[in-house]
């Protein structure tokens, strides 16, 4: 390829993500409900078009739309058998979109089950479904993997070594989603940021951050400053197991959703989004993107006033 790899790339200042995805289909009349997932087969074009809508507004990568493509996620809509080919298509659309000069991450989320003993989901079983998915991403030639949205640390531990065993010379981002409680922020399993910070990052993982929850844009900002405090703070958080020092990513919401006619409304503008990620950025955290309700417009104002 005619650009430097990912591992390079986020250790050279501002690397800027993609926005929503689930929310940008909404946008375009996909019912909710329906396995966004399957679109990369059954409507390629539409996934396609909002991952050129990225680009266009400045995104450096792209994430695959395989956030549920893990067999237990695509369970709940009957496709459990087409996890190869929903993830096959899935990297295949991204990079014909991101081409050779932009980058491609494989998007890993959540089961969506309980470990035991809270759930019927063993250990092994978490594990081998991470690693069916990776192995087809990779195999795909995605630039790098991002296991997000976690909440519970065993599971995103799983996914980080069933990623690292399929493909451990792939840079690997890993984010929870974390919610304000009380002075601190957990996620819904409970876990607080410096608890994450220690554990994901003694993995050897190349960045660890936060994505979605439901915060504030000045909460995120205040999310950010603990997650940069955590890395300092400890020596194990500063290295991972290549020696390098981890970088931060934030990927926030476009604020806290409001409830409008029974459905989940952001109304936070593109141009408060940038100031909140001006902010964000400042504080220390150098590989930013937008989850839920963030668009194009969001993106395309952050490269704006990060990029100039």
């Amino acid at each position: 390829m005619s650009r430097i790899s990912l591992k390079e790339r986020i250790h050279q200042g501002l690397f800027l993500l993609d926005g929503a995805m689930g929310t940008q289909l909404f946008a375009r009349g996909i019912e909710a409900g329906m396995c966004n997932d399957y679109l990369n087969i059954e409507s390629p074009d539409i996934v396609f078009n909002i991952h050129q809508a990225y680009l266009e507004a400045g995104s450096d990568a792209v994430l695959t739309n395989t956030f549920g493509a893990n067999k237990y996620a695509l369970a709940r809509h009957g496709l459990a058998d087409k996890v190869s080919e929903i993830n096959k298509k899935a990297a295949q659309i991204a990079r014909r979109a991101a081409g050779e000069q932009k980058y491609v991450l494989g998007d890993i989320g959540p089961s969506g089950d309980f470990l035991e003993p809270l759930g019927n989901l063993k250990a092994e079983e978490c594990k081998e479904a991470f690693t069916e998915q990776t192995k087809t991403l990779s195999a795909e030639g995605v630039d790098g993997l991002i296991i997000e949205t976690m909440t519970a640390l065993d599971e995103a531990a799983f996914a980080i070594e069933a990623v690292k065993s399929v493909c451990g010379d792939l840079p690997v981002f890993a984010s929870m989603a974390f919610d304000r409680a009380g002075e601190n922020y957990r996620t819904m399993m409970g876990v607080d940021v410096e608890t994450a910070v220690s554990k994901i990052s003694s993995l050897g993982v190349d960045a660890i951050g936060f994505n979605c929850g439901t915060a504030t844009l000045q909460e995120y900002i205040e999310l950010a400053e603990k997650f940069v405090s955590a890395i300092r703070a400890s020596e194990q958080t500063r290295v991972t197991g290549h020696g390098a020092r981890v970088t931060i990513l934030a990927e926030p919401n476009a604020g806290k959703p409001e409830l409008v006619d029974g459905k989940a409304v952001y109304k936070v503008s593109p141009e408060d989004f940038a100031v909140a990620m001006e902010k964000i950025h400042s504080i220390g955290i150098s590989i930013i993107g937008g989850c839920c309700g963030t668009s194009p417009a969001h993106i395309k104002a952050v490269a704006k006033k990060l990029k100039a």
